[in-house]
């Protein structure tokens, strides 16, 4: 039985994304360093989201602070 163009090209990506012994994998601290980059970010994403709709003057007070804490952090991260 002759498969479609879709699955024969699932095929393929699926033996593209197969992890090769020697391929480009970070090393584990690099690795770490990613992870806490995204959390952060991810972090940073949720209380942008929530100052937009935020009504209480004094949790917008919380919510930029803790956007400035999180800005240092990812500034200390990067080195920048």
């Amino acid at each position: 039985m002759a498969r479609g163009w879709a699955s024969k090209s699932a095929v393929v990506r699926a033996e593209q994304a197969e992890v090769r012994p020697g391929a480009n994998v970070p090393d584990p601290a690099t690795l770490d360093l990613i992870r806490k980059k995204e959390s952060i970010l991810l972090s940073r994403t949720r209380i942008v989201t929530e100052l937009k709709s935020a009504q209480n003057p004094r949790y917008v007070i919380l919510l930029n602070r803790a956007l400035a804490d999180l800005d240092a952090k990812l500034s200390a991260l990067t080195g920048n």
